[in-house]
């Protein structure tokens, strides 16, 4: 913003006129922006007149035009801010206008209301190209100032020449303490040491900071330090976010950008590998891992999902991120409509996002259960992990064969064995029923000795099955669960796709009275093999069940082209010897909040055998084939079926044996992962329906990769794919990247930006307080080649920084936010940085570079989560005392000291 006006609001003088330098975009448009858009812009247009472009504020409204150019005292804009000719003062029902900025208005207008075009009416959306934001840097002149002895570096030029406007004087240098403590904190985010303060002190050389200004920026820790913000930006964590937060391997993706930046990679190649590194030409591993960063978008695997619908969630996270990262822009505004307020149109916003719509994918798992978009992942292992897993691979595509390969000898077992199969079935007595009752289903007893349940399916509900046991040996008792043709899709369950889950399960022995014994088993298995969820049916205080922590019998029956039944059984824990029948009542529970996911039908049965868990030892799809005669089976069912057998044939378990060695060594190698994006082949332009409103579910036509039309479009060289975008990002014609990147790296050395929203800079962002110094860094940036250290170096050597940072009450009085930079920086330290710093002054902090994230010491019970059984392992060593760079990241269980100071939780971009 123009400073330094100290006019009235009454008609500026011809000498004012004369020196004011007042231009538009950084003077006026801040001023309509503020204070008339709001009724006088896109929203509203109250009596016709909208400010918010070129054609229409000169026509005006209802009465008149606003501006008369060359005469501020007959446009209708000051003579409403003023409140003059009877009429309320503008802005309505707000304070006035400072009476600098109506005299800022006024030398505008007398000076020809220069306005640049910015279209017309009859645009969809105006093109607003005079935004000082989407005009392309030009390299000003250095300024010329009084003291030149106070000038280092051409920074400080720009500085001064705004405090001597302002008749400020800059601040003395900091003493060698603080600064060197300030230093080194912002190049590699640790204090120094006591030894090297003193020999900072010491050393009188002229030279002496610069000295420490290199030894700073070729430390190891550089890359740290920069590292932690860039990872806000690029929302990098260790989870994938929403619901079930399952845990992710990522770290690889952090390890690259720390080296990135220790070894300097200049910032348009750092950003083409992140972008695009996957589609460089011979693309190597490191520029492979580089694509990840926009694999850290979250994964959203709640059940229930469309999965095509969070997919496009997360390409609209990439876009997001990508505008804000690089553009500056609020373009997430353009999802559901033109941007009311900046030039970007909704067409705009799909066509960045069809960049991305481009990458390939699968879906794992099935509609109606778990299911979520699976996209690239790449292994990374060491040499002498990859001769392993060559070794071992081999032996087991070579077992592997062996177990499909047909063989006379072995084949001949499995018509016995298909038999034996069969003959488990007649060990089982079907029981009889005296009684069934629900608290809120009807439960009615078929012909066949089964239970069927009808009416209300409430998500509590308990059966109890009075049933009486034959006299003699009882091992084990058998709930089967059946489909019927009265059940949501054939059963076996209630719910919407015939699902259940049995919570509870309690059999009491009645005596002739009535009274109870329970019945205790010692084991307990299903045949769909979810063996670690049942043994809670068995415990003698199972854990309370939860809606969305399914312990006990889960049944996903969507995952079976033909519904089958299914069997659990039950194995006492000592053998029952009835000398005659015996009541036994038998419950079942089911708690499952608003779902019903309780059983349909159902039958109990027993068994005298010594062996009760064989009738499970076979998948449930496999036992209904093994009903088909196996010349009436199709050739896929008696491949099934095969293979069921050769799974547990004698003659193949050295094999089987073998096989399951095999995978275990291949799981405990720990070779390491990484998330990597990766394009679908062809040669078709990148393309993506246009969504109204910014619905998934209203798909339009298709609209093409392509750039937003405000800003310079891609060069010929340039292919409209992501490694294109990339590339146009970086350009030098982009006149927002090198701006947006040199603001941000401002803001981590004073505080706040250049331009104070940093991520917004629109025309409803701060204009910048230097404007000429920012088109200066950001010419510079790219002269120098895109170096990072090289831009750090030249702000930490200039006298601007290099201040102190104590104020005097009038300079707080005058400039309290030090927007004008009269002294040095200060500001809080980020969470991270504060733990880090502790650690350091303890002499505890490790300085161990990469690797996998860590876990430090925190309160228990913080990652309580019902999806999964993972815990914090507090870290052993130094591993505990890592910089918080490398702290692990649970999106939805952040580390609790970084969010007590404010750290993100790293869902988006920030």
């Amino acid at each position: 913003m123009w400073v330094g006006l100290a006019v009235s609001a009454q008609s500026p003088t011809q000498e004012q006129k004369a020196s004011a330098s007042v231009d538009f975009s950084r003077d006026i448009r801040p001023i309509l922006e503020a204070n008339c858009f709001e009724c006088h812009g896109t929203k509203k247009s109250r009596g016709r007149l909208r400010l918010d472009f070129k054609v229409a504020a000169f026509k005006g409204g209802n009465t008149g035009p606003a501006l008369v150019a060359h005469n501020s005292d007959e446009s209708l804009m000051v003579r409403r801010v003023l409140g003059l000719d009877g009429e309320d003062r503008m802005p309505l029902d707000e304070d006035p206008l400072p009476d600098a900025q109506i005299a800022l208005l006024r030398i505008w207008i007398d000076q020809g209301a220069v306005w640049p075009d910015d279209g017309s009416m009859t645009t969809a959306h105006a093109e607003d190209r005079g935004h000082w934001a989407y005009r392309t840097p030009v390299r000003p002149a250095i300024p010329r100032v009084s003291r030149t002895d106070w000038v280092r570096t051409p920074i400080d030029a720009f500085i001064l020449a705004g405090l001597e406007k302002e008749g400020l004087r800059p601040s003395p240098e900091a003493d060698r303490t603080a600064l060197l403590r300030r230093v080194s904190l912002d190049l590699i985010g640790l204090p120094p040491t006591p030894a090297e303060i003193d020999a900072f002190v010491a050393d009188q050389r002229p030279d002496a900071y610069e000295t420490v200004v290199d030894r700073l920026l070729a430390s190891p820790h550089y890359g740290e330090r920069w590292a932690r913000p860039w990872l806000d930006l690029a929302r990098y964590a260790d989870s994938n976010g929403y619901e079930k937060d399952a845990l992710r391997t990522m770290w690889k993706y952090r390890d690259w950008v720390i080296k990135a930046l220790n070894d300097d990679m200049p910032f348009d190649r750092f950003t083409i590998e992140q972008i695009a590194g996957d589609m460089l030409p011979k693309a190597t591993v490191d520029q492979r891992i580089a694509s990840g960063f926009h694999r850290n978008t979250q994964l959203n695997q709640e059940g229930g999902i469309d999965v095509e619908e969070a997919r496009w969630e997360a390409l609209l996270d990439r876009v997001n991120t990508t505008a804000t990262v690089w553009l500056g822009s609020t373009i997430a505004c353009a999802q559901c409509h033109n941007h009311k307020y900046d030039p970007f149109s909704q067409r705009d916003y799909y066509r960045l996002l069809a960049f991305f719509d481009n990458a390939e994918y699968t879906v794992f798992g099935k509609e109606g259960s778990d299911h979520w978009i699976q996209e690239a992942t790449l292994d990374l292992p060491s040499p002498e992990q990859t001769a392993r897993r060559d070794t071992l691979t081999a032996e087991l595509t070579t077992l592997n064969a062996t177990l499909k390969s047909p063989g006379a000898e072995i084949d001949a077992g499995q018509a016995p064995w298909e038999a034996a199969q069969q003959a488990l079935l007649s060990a089982w007595t079907s029981l009889p029923l005296t009684r069934v009752h629900a608290g809120a289903a009807t439960l009615a007893i078929q012909p066949d000795g089964s239970v069927l349940a009808s009416g209300l399916h409430k998500g509590r509900d308990e059966y109890q099955v009075d049933v009486t046991l034959p006299a003699g040996r009882i091992t084990g008792l058998r709930l089967e669960a059946l489909p019927d043709p009265s059940l949501p899709k054939g059963g076996p369950g209630r719910d919407h796709y015939g699902n259940f889950v049995l919570a509870g399960f309690a059999a009491d022995r009645l005596d002739d009275v009535g009274n109870p014994t329970r019945l205790t088993f010692n084991d307990v298995k299903t045949d769909d093999g979810n063996a670690a969820d049942v043994k809670a049916l068995i415990q003698l205080t199972p854990r309370p069940y939860l809606a969305e922590d399914p312990s006990g019998w889960a049944i996903d029956a969507t995952r079976d082209d033909t519904r089958v039944p299914r069997q659990i059984v039950f194995v006492c824990g000592k053998p029952l010897e009835l000398e005659r029948p015996t009541r036994l009542l038998v419950t079942l529970s089911f708690d499952s909040g608003n779902v019903g996911q309780a059983i349909g039908r159902f039958r109990l049965s027993t068994t005298s055998s010594d062996q009760p868990l064989d009738v499970v030892g076979i998948r449930a799809r496999t036992r209904r084939l093994l009903g088909i005669a196996a010349d009436a089976r199709t050739p896929d069912q008696n491949k099934t079926v095969q293979a069921e057998y050769r799974g547990q044939a004698a003659a193949l378990k050295p094999t089987r044996d073998r096989i399951a060695d095999i995978e275990k060594e291949l799981r405990d190698l720990g070779i390491v992962t990484a998330l990597v994006m990766q394009e679908r082949p062809g040669y078709e332009r990148p393309s993506t329906p246009f969504r109204e409103r910014g619905a998934f579910l209203a798909a339009g036509e298709r609209v093409y990769a392509a750039t937003p039309k405000v800003l310079p479009p891609m060069s010929a060289e340039q292919m409209p794919n992501r490694l294109g975008l990339a590339q146009w990002l970086v350009s030098p014609d982009n006149p927002l990247t090198a701006r947006v990147t040199v603001n941000r790296t401002w803001e981590q050395f004073f505080g706040r930006g250049l331009v104070e929203t940093s991520e917004d800079f629109g025309t409803q962002g701060a204009s910048p307080s230097h404007p000429e110094l920012l088109d200066y860094l950001a010419t510079e940036f790219v002269k120098l080649g895109w170096k990072q250290k090289t831009l750090h170096r030249l702000i930490v050597t200039s006298a601007a920084y290099r201040q102190d940072a104590a104020a005097t009450p009038a300079l707080i009085e005058k400039d309290p936010y030090n927007r004008l930079l009269a002294r040095g920086p200060r500001f809080r330290m980020e969470a991270e940085m504060v733990r880090d710093v502790a650690l350091a002054a303890s002499g505890l902090l490790s300085p161990k570079i990469g690797g996998p994230s860590v876990f430090p010491l925190q309160p228990d019970g913080i990652w309580d989560n019902p999806y999964s059984d993972d815990t914090w392992q507090t870290s052993e060593g130094e591993d505990r005392h890592r910089r918080g760079l490398y702290t692990f990241i649970r999106r939805t269980s952040p580390y609790p000291s970084f969010m007590t100071f404010d750290a993100t939780s790293r869902e988006f971009c920030t």
